[in-house]
Formats: structure tokens, sequence, C-alpha cells
């Protein structure tokens, strides 16, 4: 009995020490704030395409396509603005434009709207890599796998919110009516978080050893195999989630219950933040790889049991419990991997990955979906995050054969040995 309360308070000590550090208590419940009308645009935006503007699921999915290319290509821009102005100039840019976009894309018909949610991707404003850099700035490093667990468990619970309250708006007002309310509340989320101005990077981390100041590196230099291999499975991570995501709308549309999209959501997003709190409070956790397959794995049969929402809710259990988890240990990786003059950047550039899961994940499964139904649909979405993921194994492979041969590394990357930095590209 005392050796499992003792296991039990090293367990619990893990949040206990991150939630005492200055600052993280007013960063997290900021964040969680902010991402709701975040969490709540590929549901709205498919929803709106679907039964505002008459188009299939297919289109639907290259609206938010554009728009996930555009956070792509914009996110690593708002990253090096952060990297060089400091966060409260990037925050008045993508407030004004993303707010924007937002507040006028009910107006636009089908063509117009899939052209201008690129231009708005671009100038989207990237809360969840403000998140996660002042995380970083914010928690030691030995410390920081439980922090981004709690950040994954604050991304769960605003799931838990901003679909449902967004299907909640569309189903029983309008599509409209729910596009207009993301607008306001993205405006009011990018006001907050610039009074706020939460830190980006530690005190320590701003110049080098002798008060020198800090030296941003080539891209060449810190965007290594390593890192690159963490982005792919990020990438990977997404396309599962955003293609199971619009199979579970088809479905549930196919059977007739479509307004309980945000109690299926619900049970998912639960899942996921108790798979992500157990994560956070073990001291050895698996690799990401093994984590990703895990959550492609346990998609591929959800579309079995059909589309009544309480039995798919059950279906989703399974493969909830490991998106959190996926995700944190990604996060967790690329703030380790990536130096703090390029972290905005980095992490931008992990924001890209995300997003471009996504971009893929909703077409192609969109496109699935309209040719063979749901079942087919989750199938896709396990098998194709499996595809995207082998990338990541074989860069792994070849940054260990590599690091085998290297007899050093630049300091500016890391203090880690070849060997460590070699374990890095697939687990934590």
């Amino acid at each position: 009995m005392a050796t499992q309360t003792e296991q039990q308070s090293n367990y619990l000590g893990n949040y206990r020490r991150v939630l005492t550090i200055p600052g993280v208590r007013t960063l997290l419940p900021l964040m969680f704030a902010a991402r709701i009308p975040i969490s709540a645009t590929s549901m709205v935006l498919t929803l709106h395409v679907v039964l505002h503007l008459h188009r299939g699921y297919g289109e639907a999915g290259l609206v938010g396509a554009a728009g996930t290319i555009g956070i792509a290509v914009g996110s690593p821009l708002m990253g090096r603005v952060v990297d060089r102005l400091g966060l409260r100039p990037m925050v008045v840019i993508t407030t004004i434009g993303y707010g924007a976009y937002w507040l006028t894309a009910w107006l636009l018909p089908y063509p117009a709207l899939l052209g201008v949610s690129f231009v708005g991707g671009i100038v989207a404003l990237p809360v969840m890599t403000i998140g996660r850099q002042s995380l970083a700035a914010l928690v030691p490093e030995q410390h920081r796998k439980a922090a981004y667990s709690l950040d994954s468990i604050s991304v769960e619970m605003a799931y838990m919110v901003g679909p449902a309250l967004g299907v909640l708006i569309a189903t029983r007002i309008s599509t409209v009516a729910a596009v207009i309310s993301l607008g306001g509340l993205m405006v009011l989320s990018g006001i907050v978080i610039y009074l706020v101005n939460p830190p980006v990077k530690a005190a320590h981390e701003l110049t080098e050893p002798g008060a020198a100041p800090a030296v941003r590196p080539t891209r060449r230099q810190w965007l290594t195999g390593p890192l690159v291999s963490m982005l792919i499975i990020s990438c990977a991570a997404v396309f599962v989630l955003a293609g199971t995501e619009v199979a579970m709308v088809a479905a549930l549309r196919t059977s007739g219950e479509v307004s309980w999209t945000g109690v299926v959501t619900i049970v998912w997003c639960l899942a996921s933040a108790v798979g992500g709190a157990v994560y956070g409070g073990l001291n050895r956790t698996p690799p990401s790889i093994v984590l990703l397959g895990l959550l492609a794995v346990l998609a591929i049969p959800v579309g079995l049991v059909g589309g009544q929402w309480w039995v798919l809710s059950l279906a989703l259990l399974p493969s909830g419990l490991m998106c959190a988890p996926t995700i944190a240990s990604a996060g967790d990786a690329v703030s380790r991997l990536a130096p703090a003059t390029v972290r905005g950047e980095a992490m931008g550039l992990q924001s890209s990955a995300f997003t471009l899961g996504a971009a893929l994940g909703a077409p192609v499964i969109g496109v699935v979906l309209d040719r063979f139904g749901p079942v087919a649909g989750y199938a896709a979405s396990g098998v194709g995050a499996l595809l995207i993921g082998s990338f990541a194994v074989r860069g792994a492979l070849a940054a260990m054969r590599r690091n085998r041969q290297a007899t050093g590394l630049p300091t500016v990357l890391t203090e880690e040995t070849p060997e460590e930095l070699a374990g890095d590209t697939i687990g934590v």
C-alpha cells in the first residue's frame, strides 16, 4: 500500500510541479478559452457548405483544406514574426486578418469561399502555437512532458465545448449565425492575448553564455532529420483525426442523428483527455511513432459498428485515448529539438504539419465518404495515417545511421549526444 501511495504521489507530483511555475496557471485557462472557437472551425465550415450552400462532403473538405493550407503557409511566417519582433505585432496582424475573414465568410458563394479560405488561413490567429511556445518558455525541459499533457488536455476540453457549441448554433439557429459567432470570438481571443502578452522566450534563452546576444542559427542547422520526422508524425496524427471527424459527421447524418454530433465529439475528446492525463503523469512513455500507430490502427474498425450515436461514441473510445498522448509527445519533442531563437518558426512548422494533416485528411476522406460511405472513411483515415507515418520511420532509421557515423553536432542545435538525438526522432 505504501508503494502504491508513493507511486500515486510521484504521478500527481509531475502535474503539481508544473502548476506551481509562475505564469502557467494563467496561460492554461487563457489558451483553453482561445481554443474554443478554433476547435469549432472545421465542423462549422463543413455544416455551412453542406447545409447552407448545398454542396457535398468532398467540396466541404476542399474549403477546409484551402484554409488549412493557408495556415500551413502562414504559421512559420507568423512564428518568424514572433522570433524577430515579439508576440504582440503578430497578434495584431492575425486578429485583424482572421477576424475579418470569419465575419464576412457567410456572405460568400462557394467559389469565393474556397479562395478566400486560403487567404484567411495565412493570417489565422495561431493559438496552438502561442500556447506551446509559451509553455516552452515558462517550463523547464524536464517538466515539459507533463506541461504539454496539460496543454493537450486543454485542447480536448476545448474540443468538447467548441464543436458542440458550433453544431448547436448551426442546427438550431443557422450556419450563418455559427460563422459570425466564431468570428466575434476569435477577435475577442486576440484582444485578450494581446493584453496578457504571455512570454515566448525564457530570460536565460535571450542571451548566450557571457551575456552575448543569442545567435539565430541557419535553417539548415536547426531543421534536422529528427525534427522533420516529428513533423511527419504530427501531420499523420491530425490526418487520422480530421478524417475520423468527417466520417463521424457522415455516419450520423446517414442514420438521421446529425444533431448528436456534439455529444459524440464530447465523448471522443473526453477519452483523449483521459489518455493525456495518464501519459503526462508517467515517468516512462512509449515513443511517438508507437502512439501514432495505436491511434491509427484503433481508428480503422470504428465504421463497422454502425452510425447510432451511442454505439459510435463507445467505438471511438480506444482511439480517443491515444489522441492527446500523440500530440503531447510530438510537441514535447519539437520544443527540445528546436533552439530557443527559432522556436516560434519551428513550432509554426509543426502547426503547418498539423494543418497539412487536416488539409489532406478532410478532402481525401470526404471523397471516400461520397463514394463508399462511412465504413470506408474510418478505414481510410487509419491506413492513410500509417502510410504517412512510415516516412517518419524511414527518416528515423536514416538519421540513426548518419548519427552513428557522426563525430559531433553544432552546439547551437542541442547538448544531447548523437544517439540521444536519434532517439528523439521517433520518441520522447
